[in-house]
């Protein structure tokens, strides 16, 4: 399946099929995720030889009537399926973002039924989707069911809040449940005060240095953890 037929296929999920029955001359949502995917592309800047950065903040300029559509049928699970689908692109031509993909949308007066803009902007963060499936030698990574995030910051939160820099949709997760802290002498989760605490291998403990592989539990939540650092032993 393709990322733009993934895409399609999560939009229908969301909103039952009504996508194709309400945009007619209006924008699409198609169009939307192809545009974002451009806007990708063109604004990738090569960091080095094995690094190359994109945009991670994009917001979309609609006109009144597209706004309100978009409006009535969910903004927000409109935008964190096109999110989703910035995110694998990305992966699939292995750019990196500096922080969390976020999309909005914004209503002008200028623009006609069936016209947008798209506004990207590079904005660091705690974490940012991870555009690989391993670790790279900059930043450790977490999964989280499936989700993975490399942790660019040097405190990262994990909880059911929207504070949280990672939100988990768990109820036997805190708001603040869980802080990661990476240092010059390694990475360490605390226990934030949680209801139901935090464990590390199987053991509830306030806070522990983490190692390469580590499984944390949260709630019912489950914490795969990796260092990214190298390994110098197979050099």
């Amino acid at each position: 399946m393709g990322i733009l037929d993934k895409f399609e296929h999560g939009v229908e999920r969301v909103v039952n099929n009504a996508f194709a029955k309400a945009f007619r001359s209006e924008v699409k949502p198609v169009e939307l995720a192809s545009a974002l995917r451009r806007e990708v592309d063109d604004r990738a800047a090569v960091v080095d030889r094995d690094r190359t950065v994109v945009p991670n903040e994009f917001t979309i300029e609609l006109s009144p009537d597209d706004h309100a559509q978009v409006d009535a049928w969910g903004a927000e699970a409109l935008a964190d399926e096109l999110a989703a689908n910035v995110t694998d692109h990305a992966a699939s031509q292995r750019y990196a973002f500096v922080g969390p993909v976020t999309v909005s949308f914004s209503e002008h007066d200028d623009l006609e039924t069936g016209r947008f803009r798209i506004r990207s902007a590079t904005v660091r963060g705690a974490v940012a989707p991870a555009a690989a499936a391993t670790p790279s030698t900059r930043h450790p990574l977490v999964d989280i069911d499936g989700q993975r995030y490399l942790l660019t910051g040097p405190v990262t939160v994990i909880g059911r809040g929207s504070e949280a820099d990672i939100i988990v949709d768990d109820p036997g997760v805190s708001r603040r449940h869980l802080e990661i802290r990476v240092g010059s002498d390694g990475v360490v989760a605390s226990d934030l005060g949680s209801t139901n605490g935090l464990y590390v291998e199987g053991h509830q403990v306030p806070a522990a240095t983490l190692l390469d592989g580590n499984t944390l539990t949260i709630g019912r939540t489950r914490i795969m953890f990796w260092t990214g650092a190298s390994d110098d032993r197979d050099e």
